[in-house]
């Protein structure tokens, strides 16, 4: 069984639309805990609760000073993420290209013929 452990986790913290609009507000920016609450109809304690889901997953690192917990997107889980999703469009493209190439070579007999009918 393959191990992927992070994109387990990473995919598993994206799949909630609360978290992605989450990561979407901190795309723009780093924002406390209190700023990303602000559009949701959730508590406080429930928004801790999605954060802590995206901070576990290595997508968010979060920062205590004082009161204030501010977060920011973590680059290296972002950059886990996109490398497996990069290796996979690699291979479905080497795919795609094979089809081509098999498609091209088994339709060049027809296309061959057709030529020769125009031609008559």
């Amino acid at each position: 069984m393959l191990k992927h452990g992070d994109i387990d986790s990473s995919l598993r913290a994206l799949a909630e639309p609360t978290r992605r609009a989450i990561v979407e507000r901190l795309s723009r920016g780093p924002a406390s805990v209190s700023d990303l609450a602000k559009p949701f109809d959730m508590s406080l304690a429930a928004v801790v609760q999605h954060v802590q889901v995206l901070e576990d997953s290595g997508l968010i690192r979060s920062e205590k000073v004082g009161r204030v917990r501010t977060c920011r997107l973590e680059l290296r889980g972002w950059n886990k993420l996109a490398d497996w999703v990069a290796a996979r469009s690699t291979l479905m493209e080497r795919r795609l290209d094979r089809r081509g190439e098999i498609l091209a070579v088994t339709s060049q007999p027809a296309r061959e013929l057709q030529r020769k009918e125009k031609q008559q």
